[in-house]
C-alpha cells in the first residue's frame, strides 16, 4: 500500500482544517462587510444570461435559482419548493415558493421562469442553448406553477443537476421590452437573492447590500458584500494578508501565494466548496485555419506537450493529468482511462508535421500560429507559455496574444479571430450541462465555451443528443463512454489537464465552502467571526 500523493496530501489536510461540527456550533453574528477577490471584470453579472464562475461569483448573491445544491451535493429547493416529472421525461412541472418579492417590489410568480427559460436560457444562454434545444413551452396554469414541456425526452436527474448553475430567473417585467442583451439590469442586476444590487464601479468594486425583505427569515447574516477588482495576483495576496480581503476565489491567487497563505494561521487555502466545479484546462484549434483542419496537425501539437512534466514543475499538488472531457470525479459518467491519448512524443510530432506537409523552413520553423490565453488563472498564463516554448521544439512558432476577459470573449467566440486558444472547461455534475456543448455544433456566435471551433461533426452531434434525451442511466452511461471516444479521436479540442479550484478563506469567515459550489451559491448563510 502506497502513501498519498502531493496533491492528495494537500487537499486531505486543507479539507479538514476546520471541522464542520465545530463551526455549526457557533452562534452566528449579524453584521460586518465581506470583502471578495474580483480578478476578472465581466461584461455583464446576469447568471440568466451567461454561464461562468465570474459572473456567478457576484450574481448568484443577488439573482437566484430554482434550486442549489446541499451540503451533499443533492439538489435543495430555492426558488422551487418542490418538483415532479412525467415518466417519459416529457413533462417536468415545478412548483414555486410563495411571498416572495423582486428587489423592486414586484411579485415571483412563473411568468418570470417562463420568460427566462423561453427567452434567455433557450435562446442566449451559452450552455442553456443546447440543454434546452428541445423546450417546447413553459406553461404557467397559475402563479406558483411552472410546467416545462419537451419534444424530446429532458432525464429528470439531468435538468435537476444543472438547475444550480444554468437555472437562474430574471424579472420579465424588466427584461420583456427591448433588447435581453443591452438591458442595464444586466450590469445593475434585479433578483429575489439575499443581497440587492448598489454600484458597479469599474476598476475598483462591486457593492451589494442586505436585502431587509428577503424571504429566509432573518436572513441573509452580513450587511454588504464588497467586490474589489485587483487583477494583481500579487497585490491581492498582500491585500489578504493585511485583511483588506477576507476571500479570494476560484484559484486566482498566485499558485506560490495559494500554497504559502495555506501555511499561516489565519487562512484556509482549501478545495473545499469548489467539488462541483472540476475544470480542465484547454487548447483550442480554430478549424478555419486549413493547417489546423488537418487532424494530423492537432494531433502532432498534442504529442509536442509534456504534461506530465508541466504539472510537476509548474502545478505541483493542485493538478493532475487529464483523460478527455469527463474528468475522473464524474462516478456517473467517467468512462475510464482507457480512451485515445496522446502522449508525450516528440519524434511522432515531428513525423506528423512533415505527413502533413509542412516541412521545417528558414530557421527550422515549419508554419505560425496565434495563441489566445484566457485571463481566467496563472496556470492558464503558464499552460500558455509552456505550449509556446514546446511547440518551437517541433517547429510551430507561436505568437501569444494576451488579452482582458472581454476582449479574449470577443475576439475567440465572436470574431473567431484566433489560431489556437486555452482556457478552462468547467464540468458541472452531467455532460449535459456543460461539457457536450463545447463539442456540439449550432451554438449561437458569441456564446462563450461552446463550440465556436468551424468544426462540425454530425455523428457526434446525434450522440450528443442521444444521450442528452435517454432516461435510462446506464444507457447515458454507454453513450457518453461513445462521446468521449469520438471527440478524443477527432480531437476538435484537448482536455489534458485535470483541477479543482482553490479558495483561500479567511477564517473569520464562517459557513465558508458548506456546498459543492459555495462561492457561486448565495451566502445567505454566511457570516463573520469578530
Amino acid at each position: 500500500m502506497t502513501g498519498p500523493t502531493r496533491r492528495e496530501t494537500f487537499l486531505l489536510g486543507a479539507a479538514t482544517m476546520i471541522p464542520a461540527t465545530a463551526m455549526a456550533q457557533e452562534t452566528p453574528r449579524r453584521g460586518g462587510v465581506l470583502t471578495v477577490h474580483f480578478a476578472t471584470e465581466q461584461r455583464i453579472l446576469n447568471p440568466s444570461l451567461q454561464a461562468s464562475t465570474g459572473v456567478y461569483i457576484v450574481g448568484g448573491k443577488i439573482q437566484e435559482a430554482l434550486l442549489d445544491l446541499d451540503a451533499q451535493g443533492n439538489p435543495v429547493g430555492v426558488l422551487a419548493e418542490s418538483w415532479e416529472s412525467a415518466p417519459d421525461g416529457l413533462t417536468h412541472t415545478f412548483r414555486l415558493r410563495r411571498g416572495v418579492t423582486w428587489h423592486d417590489g414586484k411579485p415571483f410568480t412563473s411568468a418570470d421562469v417562463q420568460f427566462t427559460a423561453m427567452e434567455m436560457w433557450k435562446k442566449i444562454l451559452n450552455y442553456g442553448t443546447t440543454l434546452q434545444q428541445f423546450l417546447e413551452a413553459v406553461e404557467t396554469p397559475d402563479a406558483h406553477t411552472a410546467v416545462f414541456r419537451y419534444s424530446r425526452p429532458m432525464p429528470q436527474g439531468l435538468l435537476l443537476r444543472a438547475m444550480p448553475d444554468l437555472g437562474y430567473i430574471s424579472p420579465k417585467h424588466v427584461f420583456e421590452t427591448g433588447d435581453i442583451r443591452q438591458n442595464p439590469a444586466n450590469t445593475a442586476p434585479i433578483g429575489t437573492g439575499p443581497f440587492k444590487f448598489v454600484q458597479y464601479e469599474r476598476g475598483q468594486h462591486i457593492i451589494a447590500e442586505r436585502n431587509p425583505n428577503y424571504w429566509r427569515n432573518n436572513m441573509p447574516y452580513l450587511d454588504r458584500i464588497v467586490w474589489r477588482v485587483v487583477g494583481d495576483r500579487a497585490a491581492a495576496a498582500a491585500q489578504m494578508e493585511s485583511g483588506q480581503l477576507l476571500f479570494s476565489p476560484y484559484s486566482a491567487l498566485s499558485i506560490a501565494d495559494m500554497q504559502r497563505l495555506g501555511r499561516d494561521p489565519r487562512f484556509e487555502s482549501t478545495t473545499r466548496g469548489n467539488e462541483g466545479n472540476v475544470r480542465t484546462n484547454t487548447l483550442e484549434f480554430n478549424f478555419r485555419n486549413p493547417i489546423l483542419a488537418d487532424i494530423r496537425v492537432r494531433k502532432a501539437i498534442a504529442h509536442s506537450l509534456n504534461v506530465p512534466f508541466f504539472i510537476e514543475n509548474f502545478l505541483g499538488p493542485f493538478a493532475k493529468p487529464g483523460t478527455g472531457p469527463i474528468p475522473s470525479v464524474s462516478t456517473d459518467y467517467y468512462p475510464g482511462a482507457g480512451m485515445p491519448q496522446y502522449g508525450f512524443d516528440v519524434a511522432l510530432a515531428n513525423r506528423l508535421l512533415d505527413e502533413a506537409g509542412h516541412r521545417r523552413g528558414a530557421g527550422g520553423v515549419r508554419f505560425n500560429l496565434r495563441l489566445n490565453p484566457a485571463p481566467w488563472g496563472e496556470d492558464i498564463a503558464l499552460w500558455a507559455t509552456f505550449i509556446q516554448q514546446s511547440l518551437s521544439q517541433v517547429g510551430i512558432r507561436v505568437e501569444v496574444v494576451r488579452l482582458d476577459a472581454a476582449g479574449f470573449l470577443r475576439t475567440v467566440y465572436n470574431d473567431w479571430n484566433f489560431d489556437l486558444a486555452s482556457g478552462w472547461h468547467q464540468y458541472r455534475s452531467d455532460p449535459a450541462v456543460s461539457t457536450t456543448v463545447w463539442y456540439r455544433s449550432g451554438s449561437p456566435r458569441g456564446a462563450p465555451w461552446t463550440n465556436q471551433w468551424g468544426w462540425t461533426d454530425p455523428t457526434i452531434d446525434g450522440i450528443i443528443d442521444n444521450a442528452a434525451t435517454e432516461v435510462d442511466p446506464e444507457k447515458r452511461k454507454a453513450l457518453y463512454a461513445d462521446f468521449v471516444r469520438s471527440v478524443q479521436t477527432e480531437l476538435p479540442l484537448w482536455m489534458p489537464i485535470e483541477q479543482i479550484f482553490v479558495s483561500v478563506f479567511n477564517r473569520r469567515i464562517r459557513n465558508a465552502g458548506n456546498n459543492p459550489r459555495w462561492a457561486s451559491s448565495s451566502w445567505h448563510d454566511t457570516w463573520l467571526a469578530s
